[in-house]
């Protein structure tokens, strides 16, 4: 699953999704079953009350993208997240790494490896194991 667009100025998902959106992922993720449309909006409407209406809006545009799945339950859809948070963050970051270093090569690669010395030089040695088991695995 391929977001098309990646927001630079966001955080967390919000990079990835609206803020409304965000946040009824968030709130799917967060539970252990299913949850209906009145079940997300519970939780969504905790912060800021929101119509039923926007929010079967927004979750019905999120079955469009194939973000959720909708199945008929007894008398209600319950929406499932086609990936958990941490497979859609995995795949999200990984198709993004691809596409920078596709694209910026070797500055690209020079700039992530800054980084992660600033964010945590742990990384580094956590790479270092990384790219020694690629040359191991060859």
């Amino acid at each position: 699953m391929r977001m098309n667009s990646f927001k630079f100025q966001g955080n967390g998902l919000e990079r990835f999704f609206g803020p409304l959106e965000a946040r009824v992922m968030e709130a799917i993720w967060s539970r252990t079953e299913p949850p209906t449309i009145k079940e997300v909006n519970a939780v969504v409407s905790e912060d800021k009350r929101m119509s039923f209406n926007t929010i079967m809006t927004v979750m019905n545009r999120l079955v469009d993208k194939g973000v959720l799945q909708k199945k008929l339950q007894t008398k209600s859809y319950v929406y499932t997240a086609v990936l958990s948070k941490e497979q859609f963050l995995e795949e999200q970051s990984k198709e993004l790494s691809y596409d920078l270093v596709k694209e910026f090569g070797s500055l690209a690669v020079t700039h992530m490896l800054d980084a992660m010395e600033q964010v945590d030089p742990d990384l580094l040695t956590q790479l270092e194991r990384q790219i020694e088991q690629l040359k191991k695995d060859r």
